[in-house]
């Protein structure tokens, strides 16, 4: 029964990529919009508070994102051949060639359910307003028609539901609560096809419990990963894959495509020699072998190439590497 298992996962998963590339390459992007969480912030947290990382990114200056160099976010538009990096919305030193060739939207603490953010006081969710409030900008430069026309011809990245399942107290208290975020994932999708995305690829949510945080914190002497929390990532993304196919026949001229992200990190997480790493259980950036940090490196390791894991919560650029690479390349 176990073998049969990993064989359904392992067919999962590749469905799912061959559907991604169909996104991913049947079309020529003219822009990359991204929403979602830490994982794809590229610096909106800067126009509020947070040092972040950056050993590896432009001399290693500090600079928004939640890794030691790009994100997701960054690598999706460089192997689309769009722009080196993607630009956070909030930047006010953003130019008009900026806006024509997508922005990012995430923010650190950023979930599906507004009340998420309330409870950490963090950058809110405002996702569909700051879109409208960008279209109208970007129609101001190019014009209605065109700025139509970008829209409907770029893709939309949506990566997010992690601090929802973590944060939230209501991820513990309310047995219902996936399907409330899936209520809320569905709402926001609506929104984006309504303001006129019609290509979307949206993740699913990582194997939480196996972040080394939690299996530091709450995995035993043999730091093993933390089932309650895997779960309930696995649940919610079953959840979402089901509303992402009903939004499918809803939307019928939309391309709309569910990404599992879970099984790929739990692969690097499980096999990381397969990939070149050394370390899966610890981040680089930690103050000693059981203190993984999220949201500041005062101590970074130098060979962090060797670790699946940048802190206790996010990926190294090695490790997005290999995801985008996977998702838009195979």
């Amino acid at each position: 029964m176990k073998f049969f298992s990993c064989i359904f996962l392992l067919l999962s998963l590749f469905v799912s990529i061959v559907i991604a590339i169909v996104l991913f390459r049947q079309f020529l992007y003219t822009a990359v919009f991204v929403f979602g969480d830490t994982v794809i912030d590229t610096g909106n947290n800067n126009w509020f508070h947070t040092l972040q990382h950056g050993k590896n990114f432009e001399g290693g200056k500090p600079n928004g994102r939640f890794c030691d160099g790009k994100v997701p976010s960054d690598l999706f538009v460089e192997e689309l051949e769009i722009k080196e990096l993607l630009p956070p919305y909030l930047d006010p030193r953003l130019q008009a060639k900026d806006l024509i060739t997508g922005v990012c939207f995430a923010s650190a603490a950023s979930g599906y359910d507004p009340q998420t953010n309330a409870f950490l006081g963090d950058f809110p969710n405002r996702f569909l307003e700051l879109f409208e409030e960008y279209i109208g900008k970007l129609k101001a430069i190019v014009g209605e028609f065109r700025g139509l026309d970008i829209l409907s011809n770029s893709l939309f990245i949506v990566i997010t539901g992690h601090i929802d399942i973590q944060f939230n107290p209501a991820s513990s208290l309310n047995p219902s609560y996936n399907e409330l975020l899936v209520n809320f994932a569905s709402t926001f999708l609506q929104g984006l096809y309504e303001l006129g995305a019609r290509k979307i690829g949206v993740f699913g949510v990582g194997p939480i419990g196996c972040l080394p945080f939690y299996r530091n914190t709450q995995g035993g002497i043999q730091r093993k990963c933390v089932d309650s929390l895997n779960h309930k990532a696995y649940s919610f993304n079953s959840k979402l894959s089901t509303e992402i196919n009903s939004l499918i026949n809803t939307f019928p001229d939309a391309k709309m495509v569910y990404i599992d992200f879970y099984n790929f990190i739990l692969d690097l997480i499980n096999n990381p020699t397969k990939y070149g790493y050394k370390i899966a259980e610890n981040g680089c950036c930690a103050l000693a072998r059981n203190l993984d940090l999220l949201d500041y490196c005062p101590i970074a390791c130098s060979n962090d190439y060797d670790y699946v894991f940048w802190d206790g919560f996010h990926l190294t650029e090695k490790g997005y590497r290999l995801l985008v690479i996977v998702v838009t390349f195979i």
